[in-house]
């Protein structure tokens, strides 16, 4: 399981690192750009993942399912930190 946590880390960062300047636009969370980013990342590390020629002993199926759970949390989180906003807002 050490080596899935690497490759999803190594991934992610790959991920960050060669990101253009400009955001990418999700949902309409212009408030969460941090949240932004990592969710691009992940998505771009899949596609990466998924990429990949041969399964690598099942490594690289197990990254790609850590990425697709990572990428739901994110988008749980983009989600309630909205309706953390909207709280903040009455």
């Amino acid at each position: 399981m050490k080596t899935v946590s690497k490759i999803f880390a190594f991934a992610l960062l790959l991920g960050l690192f060669s990101m253009p300047a400009v955001r990418a636009v999700a949902v309409d969370d212009d408030d969460q750009p941090h949240m932004q980013a990592a969710l691009k990342a992940l998505r771009e590390a899949k596609e990466h993942l998924e990429m990949a020629k041969h399964d690598k002993g099942g490594h690289r199926a197990a990254a790609v399912k850590a990425t697709n759970d990572a990428i739901q949390h994110v988008e749980m989180g983009m989600k309630a930190g909205d309706k953390h906003e909207d709280h903040d807002h009455h």
